[in-house]
């Protein structure tokens, strides 16, 4: 897929209305998969932070909520919206819940994955990544191998062209040295 066909995939707000990423087209996104209920919650507070902090430079923080992993985005897409603002403030647009993993996955998803399918890690990050695994076996479920997504709270960042630069892994935080780094490097560009 092209770079300029991301921007032509259908999603939706969280309102409900159809849209694509063309409106954003010339912006540096931060695309992430995220949920309600989920250990790594807390994130929307440094995604805010990104966001207020870079929005004037031209980026833009994507929400997708996302049920793929253990249920912990039960919420319709009201409840998500009005907990994520009243808990966490948060302000950077949000859109309807989609699957970010396996047949189903959203379009938008494929692309993703297929454009990087392989996570920036950190070496402290394994033993998140062995315990997710585990996790999810003790739920019966199969963990997933690149390029699908790992759990929620995975991070893609297209630069102003609407090519994929960087995928960060659920544990690197929103706030991370090389999350700040690949941003500030894709608003120069």
């Amino acid at each position: 897929m092209s770079e300029a066909a991301l921007y032509e995939l259908p999603i939706h707000r969280i309102s409900g209305e159809r849209t694509s990423l063309a409106e954003y087209k010339g912006k540096v996104l931060l695309i992430v998969n995220v949920a309600s209920k989920c250990g790594l919650t807390a994130q929307y507070d440094a995604l805010e932070d990104l966001y207020e902090r870079f929005r004037e430079s031209g980026f833009v923080v994507l929400g997708f909520p996302a049920n793929d992993f253990a249920g912990q985005e039960p919420g319709s897409n009201e409840e998500i919206h009005t907990f994520c603002r009243s808990t966490f403030s948060v302000d950077f647009p949000m859109f309807s819940k989609i699957a970010v993993t396996g047949p189903s996955a959203d379009p938008l998803y494929k692309a993703l994955t297929a454009a990087i399918p392989t996570a920036t890690t950190t070496t402290a990050s394994e033993p998140f990544r062995v315990g997710i695994t585990g996790f999810l076996a003790t739920l019966g479920q199969t963990p997933t191998a690149p390029p699908e997504i790992l759990w929620n709270f995975e991070k893609f960042l297209v630069d102003r062209q609407g090519k994929v630069v960087a995928r960060f892994s659920p544990e690197v935080l929103p706030d991370d040295p090389a999350v700040v780094a690949a941003i500030e490097s894709a608003l120069k560009s």
